[in-house]
């Protein structure tokens, strides 16, 4: 029987819209839930209402409804899929894939094969693409996940926050020493390790410094073959830009792209957030 695939993610993922429609690529939202209500990320609520709200009220985040995964099973058993292709979130940084690959044992006539990404923001979203487009070739499923496997160990993401304030309430910051920092105005680069935790890459004090720091770093990593780069913010834009902008004048790159972090990563990273995820392609 001629297999039918479809790719899966989750919102933390941040394609950009257009992306997602032109590969069809199935996104569950995680929710962010506020005292009185919850929202569906990237679908009810966007970052700029976060970010308006945070003096107010710092939402906690929360994994897709199961509601929500289960239905969007049924609807692509129902469009004659026969395998699903399950790409998530670091398994360090949320439960998010477990709970897909728990909810998968309930269903039946259907191949569900979950892969923990070990990345955030579009380190896991640039591995979705790239699968997206690995599939419009006409892969097998196997051939697929194999491939998947090969891109995830080339991708990097790095960022740096305004203030590790969040990173510290929510109990995200692993290995970074948040209220220290805070103190001393350091603005550290943190990567997620092998393990798929965020730790710090560079120590860097001030704002100006680590944005010239995470420009260096994007530098290290194009000395060496071509790369694609995709640049994520939150609530950024005019930095964002300018990265861009010094990215694309450099040698090395290939594709570049730009994207806003999605309203559960804002959360934890609060307004300021600027990164980069580089991408190995030959």
């Amino acid at each position: 029987m001629k297999e039918k695939i479809a790719i899966m993610t989750d919102s933390t993922s941040d394609i950009p819209k257009d992306i997602i429609e032109q590969y069809d690529i199935q996104v569950v939202p995680l929710r962010i839930v506020y005292k009185d209500r919850e929202y569906k990320d990237q679908i009810e609520i966007s970052p700029e209402e976060v970010y308006a709200r945070l003096p107010i009220e710092v939402p906690s985040t929360s994994l897709p409804s199961p509601a929500d995964v289960l239905g969007l099973f049924d609807r692509l058993k129902c469009e004659g899929f026969t395998h699903v292709l399950a790409i998530h979130i670091s398994s360090g940084l949320s439960g998010t894939g477990q709970l897909i690959e728990n909810l998968s044992h309930q269903v039946d006539d259907l191949v569900i094969k979950v892969i923990d990404s070990k990345n955030i923001s579009m380190g896991l979203g640039y591995t979705v693409i790239e699968a997206a487009r690995k599939l419009a070739q006409n892969v097998s499923f196997d051939s697929l996940c194999s491939h998947v496997q090969d891109v995830l160990a080339k991708m990097k993401v790095y960022f740096v926050l305004e203030t590790l304030e969040y990173l510290t309430k929510g109990g995200r910051i692993g290995k970074v020493a948040g209220t220290l920092g805070q103190m001393l105005n350091l603005k550290p680069i943190i990567t997620v390790n092998d393990e798929g935790v965020y730790t710090t890459h560079a120590k860097v004090r001030g704002r100006k410094k680590s944005l010239d720091r995470l420009f260096e770093t994007v530098k290290e990593h194009l000395a060496k073959p071509l790369h694609n780069v995709a640049v994520c913010h939150g609530a950024a834009l005019e930095e964002a830009q300018e990265l861009l902008e010094r990215i694309k004048s450099h040698g090395n790159v290939g594709e570049v792209l730009m994207s806003h972090v999605s309203p559960v990563i804002g959360v934890h990273t609060g307004p300021g957030t600027l990164g980069f995820v580089v991408y190995q392609t030959d």
